[in-house]
């Protein structure tokens, strides 16, 4: 049998020879971790449905971060669980809130220099109704069911006040994952007037209404308490309007661009990446990490092997960077 001049195997002879040809490459600095901060000191309390995973009090936060720095990684992304809620957040944009008082430890450490702290600006958090705005109700519903409206235009105001507030605390990126209207625009004229003009804003351009976010939940202690979010979040049957979303926060003054979730959205990747020219990452969210991690606790998955793949998948799809539970773990093995 005549074989053709070409043999795609030839590449595929060995491990060398698959690493010098190979398109797609992780490195420690294009990953971000999570943190999950908590008040009270020592406290590193384990999040049932994310193995691994932990809310962390600031002083073990630092440790945490001290760790990362250490394994090279690109980034953090912080998110705050207040001891107490209210109705409009207040805690989100307490100049010493959890957050706040976390990004200053942080920051006051030699050890982290290299880490980029980033804000995740929401309300869900710290509002008593686990909502991502301001809530309205009304409660002459012809069915005398109660209803609510997530309010926009007061919801903004609120998270540019809080990214301000993040910013004086001495984050190096404000990264806004509502998903109200015109909150780009917003934040970055907060930033811009409490003089944090060089600070970038990191928008959760395309943030979807996912089942994938459960476990978050749990660790963040954000669950709406009534109804769900699916007037504000994206409906993942839309590409085309993710599209939008994204045009229209560039329009406003973003500077990189997130998409969320990762791994099930991988075509809104692709498409974002060859139309868009702006850094781009992705967040490869806590259902992602969980269920690998049910399919590792069972046998029925190789850890590293998928591990990596997923990651690899993501990379390959168009993200320059990737937010996830796995950044510490991927980073020993790629380094």
């Amino acid at each position: 049998m005549d074989f053709p001049a070409t043999r795609l195997r030839r590449l595929r002879s060995s491990a060398a020879m698959r690493s010098l040809v190979r398109e797609t490459h992780l490195t420690p600095g294009a990953l971000v971790y999570p943190l999950f901060i908590c008040e009270g000191e020592g406290v590193r309390r384990p999040i049932s449905s994310m193995p691994g995973v932990c809310n962390l009090s600031v002083d073990e936060a630092v440790k945490e971060a001290e760790a990362c720095a250490a394994l090279g990684l690109g980034g953090l992304l912080l998110f705050g669980i207040p001891n107490a809620k209210d109705e409009v957040g207040s805690g989100a944009y307490a100049a010493d809130g959890i957050t706040q008082r976390a990004i200053r430890a942080i920051k006051a450490s030699r050890s982290t220099a290299s880490l980029l702290t980033i804000a995740d600006v929401c309300l869900c958090e710290y509002t008593s109704h686990g909502h991502c705005g301001l809530v309205r109700r009304d409660s002459g519903a012809a069915n005398g069911e109660a209803r609510f409206e997530v309010e926009n235009d007061s919801s903004v105001a609120l998270l540019a006040r809080t990214a301000a507030s993040l910013a004086q605390a001495g984050a190096d990126i404000i990264a806004p994952s509502d998903m109200m209207d015109g909150r780009v625009a917003a934040i970055r004229s907060a930033l811009d007037q409490s003089g944090k003009q060089t600070i970038p804003i990191l928008s959760y351009a395309a943030k979807f209404a996912s089942a994938f976010y459960g476990p978050f939940r749990e660790a963040a202690d954000s669950a709406p308490q009534f109804g769900d979010r699916r007037t504000y979040q994206m409906d993942g049957a839309n590409l085309r309007e993710a599209m939008r979303e994204i045009e229209q926060d560039i329009a406003e003054g973003a500077d990189m661009l997130l998409m969320k979730p990762a791994g099930p959205y991988l075509d809104v990747i692709r498409a974002a990446r060859e139309r868009f020219d702006l850094p781009m990452g992705a967040y490869q969210v806590s259902g992602e990490y969980s269920m690998l991690h049910a399919a590792f606790e069972r046998g029925w998955l190789e850890p590293e092997r998928a591990m990596l793949e997923s990651l690899l998948s993501i990379r390959r799809a168009g993200a320059d960077f990737i937010v996830t539970y796995f950044a510490k773990d991927a980073a020993k093995l790629v380094a």
